[in-house]
């Protein structure tokens, strides 16, 4: 294998531009990466997630997932709740998620403990989904195995004549095996890439009660590259 070599030219991260608290710094980094996505065309999928769990063994299991909510809790995603990660989850709560942009050279890991999103929230991003996605939601029950594409698409069809689509509210419901999972970070580090692999590492640890957005939650250090 021919090994490729690029000098990571982002402007990192200093302890001086650290906004004070790891929501307002994440929310900026993520807020930069959409934006990106729309005006250079260079981060296709900003709010994707590499979620890491671990099963009944303790053998860690990664996907990549969608970021459908961010606020000062934290960052949460969707799921058929009785997939693989919905499994894995159940007998073990903690995990790791990661977001990067390769392009920007930044990425944030989240470490802590998932718990269920509340279902009126979870309703109330349910309805925001195209048509099509809240039929796949009944479609899939993601992770089992399946004979053929062909018996997936007939089960489609099949949601589709059950829910047909009218554009009203709540014609579609939400099924109830289907959620969504919020990560609650004890740990939350900043990468920032830099020119000869003298990268930034900026951390911030829970010490104390509180959200991501309360100061006086976190203590910040600096870690080896």
């Amino acid at each position: 294998m021919e090994h490729t070599r690029t000098d990571y030219t982002g402007e990192g991260l200093s302890e001086d531009a650290l906004a004070p608290t790891p929501y307002a710094q994440a929310r900026l980094w993520v807020d930069e990466a959409v934006a990106r996505a729309t005006v250079a065309g260079d981060v296709p999928e900003p709010l994707a997630l590499s979620l890491a769990t671990v099963d009944a063994e303790g053998v860690p299991n990664v996907r990549t997932v969608l970021m459908r909510f961010f606020d000062e809790r934290g960052p949460g995603f969707v799921s058929c709740l009785t997939s693989t990660k919905g499994r894995e989850l159940a007998g073990n709560p903690a995990a790791a998620i990661a977001l990067t942009w390769p392009s920007m050279f930044r990425a944030i890991r989240f470490r802590g403990r998932t718990e269920l999103v509340e279902r009126d929230e979870v309703e109330r991003y349910f309805d925001t989904r195209p048509y099509g996605s809240r039929i796949s939601a009944w479609t899939s029950r993601q992770s089992e195995p399946i004979a053929s594409r062909a018996a997936l698409e007939a089960e489609y069809e099949r949601r589709l004549a059950q829910f047909p689509e009218r554009g009203e509210a709540g014609e579609v419901p939400v099924p109830d095996f289907w959620g969504g999972y919020r990560l609650v970070p004890h740990e939350v580090e900043f990468w920032g890439g830099r020119r000869s692999r003298l990268h930034d590492r900026i951390v911030f640890t829970r010490v104390g009660e509180g959200t991501l957005g309360d100061a006086a939650a976190w203590r910040v250090h600096r870690r080896q590259p």
